[in-house]
């Protein structure tokens, strides 16, 4: 067997650090999203020596059409109903293998997504409400299940793994101040307090795009005080607060 050189560790480590990329973006990005980077997963997967590895390992003997069976259970009696419910494996081996070869059945169109995430994790009747629980439930201990086989790769990127989260964090921040731009604006609310309303978000926006954190918490008060005597919020105003809590 041709001896491994140091370059060619490195390539492996930047193959599977897409990997992980490709996991992370299916966590924090949008549901319209979901077919691409599932796609962009599993071609990760295909072209890194250790992870198809790894995943070859955890399918040799693995029993998917029965543990579909086991896993994704229809409500009622013979299944009458619509919406069912998904659960994971309790063996470690046994998630990686069941979630992989769920995501090969999305990719290659043998599942069709969009049904399966309204069957089996249905929340408020929305694609993008079940989507992030699907991604909770199902792709985040799936990554962070391989992130533990492979400690010292993510020591080595937890830096740039932190700066993607909060750039991420950030993007997703930006977006529902501009939708509160326009949901605040088509308010009915005086003069004066439509005036404060928009500078206020606009400087919010801007102190979100210079990453100046000092001036967005002393903003978020005053915003708060804001929505507190108009008695205008609403659930993307409290998506605000929460997003930058996180930061």
């Amino acid at each position: 067997m041709p001896k491994r050189t140091g370059t060619d560790m490195e390539d492996n480590q930047g193959k599977m650090q897409r990997f992980f990329t490709a996991c992370d973006e299916l966590i924090t990005g949008k549901f319209i999203l979901a077919d691409t980077k599932i796609g962009e997963l599993l071609r990760a997967i295909a072209t890194c020596d250790e992870l198809r590895g790894l995943f070859a390992a955890v399918t040799a003997g693995f029993d998917y059409p029965a543990a579909k069976k086991a896993y994704l259970k229809e409500p009622g009696q013979g299944g009458r109903y619509t919406r069912g419910e998904a659960y994971l494996p309790a063996e470690r081996s046994e998630i990686l293998a069941f979630v992989f070869c769920l995501l090969a059945d999305f990719d290659s169109g043998a599942m069709k997504f969009n049904d399966f995430l309204l069957r089996y994790f249905y929340e408020d009747g929305s694609y993008t409400a079940s989507y992030a629980l699907f991604a909770d439930r199902v792709i985040r201990p799936f990554r962070d299940i391989v992130r533990d086989c492979y400690p010292d790769l993510g020591k080595q990127n937890a830096p740039a793994l932190k700066r993607k989260q909060e750039e991420n964090r950030l993007e997703k921040l930006s977006e529902c101040i501009s939708l509160e731009r326009t949901r605040v604006a088509a308010l009915s609310l005086g003069k004066e307090d439509a005036i404060a309303a928009e500078m206020i978000l606009n400087e919010l926006y801007a102190a979100v795009g210079r990453g100046d954190y000092s001036e967005l918490k002393a903003l978020l008060c005053g915003y708060l005080y804001f929505l507190q005597v108009t008695d205008c919020s609403a659930e993307n105003s409290n998506e605000i607060f929460r997003l930058a809590g996180e930061l």
